[in-house]
Formats: structure tokens, sequence, C-alpha cells
């Protein structure tokens, strides 16, 4: 080869890794938190079942086209089952998350993440993230293994509402299946289908569809809520259901609960002996909230039996409004940490 085209071919090759320094260069950024779940498994080949198996670039590497839209930075934070997800790992991601939104250049945070817990982990960060940029959570319901794994496709969905200036102010979205869910109203609703996540009465935020990102709403039902400390209060969940004895109301006050979150029935009610149980958690200082195993509607004071919404509100309970108990419990979490003490100002969070 001559000399002369030789310098031809580099100049072409330069000019080619210019300009495709340039693309990237325009591409905005988008910050990827990989921290397992099904998204990252695949079947193990002894115990022939899922495991965790994949990292963040891993699953950044299915999906090709995500090229097209931004540039995306991984960061493994864990590799876990949600099921492991707990106080200390939701502080460590919020962490995550915050580091990131604070980059101008960083146009929205991902969160892969197991789909079992991920409507807590979104609201948690929805409630203690200030940022106005597009916090998505994504799972999948099937394994990276199996030949219709849904992770590439929530992934690609999840980078363009991050990149879409919709996406603005709308605080920690949950997307599966296309479908675009406000962390305060989304809960998983069935264990297997790709259709799990849903709003119930207040329906999808918007879709993400083949040409574009549509939005057909923005939550107005959301507050913000500082960390104060790296260390979650202790508060646990305990079930009304025919013929519960109210043993573990009082077991959970008397081995150092800071607050208890009842799951009662209907609008928020219980037997006698959960109501006894109760007022004597609450005799003790310890914070009630009544929520409800019923997975649309408010929990309202409403029944004056004993054990009825009315009397728990008389004896001091609060109520959780339209929060399932794993949000509430959340909620409560937050509003101790952050110094609240007195029933009516923590009602008033409930309330907001």
């Amino acid at each position: 080869m001559c000399k002369r085209a030789f310098v031809s071919i580099m100049i072409v090759v330069t000019m080619i890794f210019v300009l495709t320094g340039i693309a990237l260069a325009a591409l905005p950024i988008v910050k990827l938190i990989a921290t397992g779940g099904t998204i990252a498994m695949k079947i193990d080949p002894v115990k022939k079942a899922p495991v965790p198996a994949i990292s963040g670039e891993d699953l950044l590497a299915t999906v090709p086209e995500i090229s097209k839209y931004a540039q995306v930075e991984v960061q493994n934070l864990s590799n876990v089952p949600s099921d492991y997800m707990d106080p200390e790992r939701w502080v460590a991601l919020q962490k995550a998350a915050n580091e990131a939104l604070a980059r101008p250049e960083v146009a929205g945070v991902i969160v892969s993440h197991g789909t079992d817990t991920l409507e807590e982990s979104a609201y948690f960060l929805d409630l203690t993230i200030k940022s106005d940029k597009p916090i998505v959570l994504i799972g999948a319901q099937r394994n990276a293994s199996e030949p219709d794994f849904d992770g590439p496709r929530n992934l690609l969905n999840a980078v363009r509402i991050c990149v879409s200036p919709d996406a603005k102010g709308k605080g920690s979205m949950i997307v599966l299946n296309n479908q675009i869910n406000a962390a305060r109203f989304v809960t998983k609703t069935h264990t297997s289908s790709v259709e799990t996540f849903n709003s119930g009465d207040f329906g999808f935020l918007g879709y993400a569809d083949n040409d574009r990102v549509i939005f057909y709403q923005t939550p107005l039902r959301r507050q913000f809520i500082a960390l104060a400390s790296e260390k979650l209060p202790y508060i646990e969940i305990v079930a009304m259901y025919g013929g519960a004895s109210g043993s573990l109301v009082k077991a959970a006050a008397d081995q150092g609960a800071k607050g208890i979150v009842i799951q009662a029935l209907g609008w928020g009610n219980l037997n006698i002996p959960m109501f006894e149980a109760i007022k004597y958690a609450i005799g003790k200082g310890i914070p009630v909230v009544i929520s409800t195993r019923v997975q649309s509607g408010r929990v309202l004071p409403v029944y004056g039996f004993e054990g009825g919404g009315k009397t728990l509100k008389d004896a001091g309970a609060i109520f959780a409004d339209d929060l399932n108990p794993q949000k509430a419990r959340i909620l409560l979490m937050l509003a101790l940490q952050s110094g609240m003490t007195d029933v009516k100002q923590i009602q008033a969070l409930f309330d907001k």
C-alpha cells in the first residue's frame, strides 16, 4: 500500500472515531443501578432453578438498541433477590441514586430490581429523593435463561422514559410490560404474569409505545421526607384475620418495635382481642397505623363496634389512607426517623 493511500485511510478512520465520539457526547447519560432479582438470574445447571447470575453490564449488552437513546453507566450495587431487600439496602440505594441524579449530565436513574419488593423500594425512593429527574425501577417476571426473557424490553423502555422530557416531575416509577406506574399507587398483582404491576383505581401514568413514550397524568400525592439517619426504626406489620389473638401485636410491642402497622379488614376493622392488643401498644407510646388487606380504597374510622375503625381512631390509632401495609410501614418508618412523635402530626403525613 502506498503512503498516500495509507494516510487517506487513517484520515477516514480518524474521522469515524471523531464523529462517533461527537455522537456519543450528544447523547444524554442514564445511570443503571443494578441490585439483582429475576432480571439478573439464570437457571443454574446444578440447582436447576434460577439464581443470581448476570451483572448490569450483561443486561445492558442484551439491548444494543439503547445506544440510539443514551449512554448508560452501570453501577452494580448488589445482586440479591428482592426478598433480601431491607432498610439498610434501601438507604444504600437511595444514596447511589441521589449521587447520580445530582450530576447535571445525568438525565435519570434506572434501578433493576426483583419484583417481589419492587414497590417498596420505589416508594422509599419516591419519598426520600427530591430531584425532579425520573427514577425508573424495572424488573422481570422471566429469568435470563428463558427464551421470552422480559428484562431487555423493560430496560429499553426505562432508558426511553429517562430521556423523555415529559418524565420530569413524576417521581419514582415502576415500568414493566410497557406500562408506567406511580410508586405510591402501584402494587404487584400476579405471581408470574408480565402484566403484574397495576395501580388499581388510579390507573397507569403512561405507556412506552413503539414510537414514543406517552404520559396521561402526573401523580399529585407526592411528598419528600429527608433521611435524617442511615439507621431506620424497627417497625412490624401484623395481619388481622378471622380469630386473630392479638398476641403478635403484644409481642412486637414488648420486643422493641418503634411502630406497628396493622393489616386490618375492610375499612379498617378488627376483632376484640386485636383491639385490646392495639390499645396495649398505644399505651406503651408505640404509634399504631391501620391499613387494610383490601386491594383498593381508603381506610376510614367508620364503624362504632368494639374494634371498629371509629373505636380505633378514638383509641389513638393512625389511619393509612390508601397505602397498603408495606408502604404504610415505610412512611411510618420515615416519619419516626425524622423525629415525629405526635399522632396528629403523623396522621397529617398519611393524609397528604
